[in-house]
């Protein structure tokens, strides 16, 4: 019989909804306090936790979003810079694809983006962000291929990134 504690092994968990958070507000400092926030209501409330109605990951990701919207209310938060150490890649062109995809994905409704922050944050499988969102694993399935097909045929139309004078100084001459 699996443990009723919730929060038997935390760490993945810890990773799930942090990722599941920053893909909402981003990575950093906002990401972090709305993830503790999440545990320390889980904490607090372990005992109300239900193995019948769904996976620790799935009860967590619940108290996520409360924890996001309750945090919307402060007007202090507000998308956190990334800080990344260099690795030799060319920086102005990554950051216009990172500024094209997060127009993209601006222009995908709500339920869209969660079905992506489930998928692809939080790690979920089809049938936990069925149970998650009372759909069937197949309908889960469904939506989020037609939400990827919408993403790539955006970022298609989009065209790719224009090249800075640097970086074109690096191509070699045509022949």
């Amino acid at each position: 019989m699996p443990s009723r504690d919730p929060l038997a092994d935390p760490t993945p968990l810890i990773r799930r909804v942090y990722s599941f958070v920053a893909f909402h507000v981003g990575h950093g400092a906002a990401a972090e306090d709305i993830t503790s926030d999440v545990f320390e209501r889980a904490v607090r409330y372990r005992e109300s936790y239900d193995p019948g109605k769904g996976s620790p990951v799935t009860w967590l990701l619940g108290i996520a979003r409360r924890s996001m919207a309750a945090a919307q209310l402060d007007p202090h938060l507000g998308h956190s810079e990334l800080h990344e150490a260099p690795d030799g890649r060319d920086l102005e062109e990554d950051t216009l694809r990172r500024l094209e995809l997060s127009r993209e994905l601006g222009r995908l409704d709500h339920r869209e983006r969660e079905l992506l922050a489930l998928r692809y944050g939080a790690g979920l499988s089809s049938r936990e962000i069925g149970a998650f969102l009372g759909l069937e694993p197949n309908a889960v399935d469904v939506a989020l291929h037609r939400t990827r097909a919408r993403l790539k045929t955006g970022l298609a139309d989009s065209g790719p990134p224009p090249r800075s004078a640097a970086s074109r100084g690096r191509e070699p001459a045509p022949s």
